[in-house]
């Protein structure tokens, strides 16, 4: 199996993970621990796995001038990525919160034409337009987007989380060109805890440790283990052979995983909306991963 086609699997895997982040996320929330307590509970389980990670990673050295990039990856990455949309959740829908979201490969195709000179092809924005365009319809299908006395505000904020997202790949694309993986993003989430710590710290004080389930604290192994530390590495090793816009894309399969797996505990059902929309995903995707030459 050649590298790039390693790379849309392990970009598939994470799409994967993240549906089924949903169902397993939600029972820890709003419960048992509050929003901004998990995102500091992944930020540091998160960082101690990297930090263990380099003993078994290549012995590189991260030249001075690029630790303003690391920190810049941090802050969109990880700090203004999480706490914008925990925090735009709180007050819009969840509906429009998972619709706005999706726009981030649109944002990603914009800000790689401004920022890496990427050729905007018609392929990739036709790919990108039919992927949105099924998402949308799996997302919103049967369902009313509910008023809130705050939902504009929480509707941009969940933008800032999508547009955070696209920065963070663009700033990423050119350190994982220099470096390994390994190399940078336990410096990442370092700087991510400190970011997060001041406005999380309040909520982590107040979790009941002794309250929660034996099930809850697995639940929140695999938010920390999967959700976070191996999805971010994941994605981080994929970009080695993939573009912003074509990894951004894959963002698309998340409703459709979780879609998957609700069908698969009952939880939801089957229909032709569903499967006419999984087909939109799928045609935009095929657009969006098909190399040109020159090679990505």
């Amino acid at each position: 199996m050649s590298k790039r086609a390693l790379a849309l699997l392990g970009a598939t895997f994470v799409a994967l993970i993240y549906g089924a982040n949903f169902t397993i996320a939600k029972d820890v929330m709003p419960t048992y621990v509050q929003p901004y307590a998990f995102i500091l509970i992944r930020v540091i389980g998160a960082s101690i796995l990297f930090w263990v990670l380099t003993f078994f990673g290549p012995k590189e050295k991260i030249i001075l001038k690029d630790f303003p990039r690391i920190i810049a990856a941090s802050l969109f990455g990880v700090a203004i990525n999480q706490l914008s949309f925990f925090k735009g959740l709180s007050y819009t829908s969840p509906i429009s919160a998972s619709v706005i979201m999706v726009t981030a490969p649109i944002v990603v195709l914009i800000l790689s034409a401004i920022l890496l000179r990427e050729k905007i092809e018609f392929k990739k924005v036709l790919g990108i337009l039919i992927g949105l365009t099924g998402t949308s319809i799996l997302i919103l299908y049967g369902k009313d987007i509910e008023d809130s006395s705050n939902a504009g505000l929480g509707n941009f904020l969940v933008f800032v989380n999508a547009s955070s997202y696209a920065v963070y790949l663009i700033i990423v694309k050119k350190l994982i060109s220099k470096y390994h993986a390994f190399t940078f993003i336990k410096w990442i989430y370092t700087f991510g805890l400190v970011f997060t710590l001041p406005f999380a710290l309040e909520e982590f004080k107040a979790i009941q440790w002794e309250t929660i389930p034996i099930s809850i604290y697995y639940n929140i192994g695999f938010v920390v283990l999967f959700t976070t530390f191996l999805a971010y590495l994941i994605n981080l090793m994929a970009m080695k052979e993939l573009k912003p816009t074509t990894l951004s894309v894959f963002i698309y399969l998340q409703p459709l995983f979780a879609t998957i797996i609700a069908i698969s505990l009952k939880k939801d059902e089957l229909n032709s909306i569903k499967l006419v929309s999984a087909l939109l995903i799928f045609i935009g995707l095929y657009l969006v991963t098909q190399k040109n030459i020159p090679k990505e």
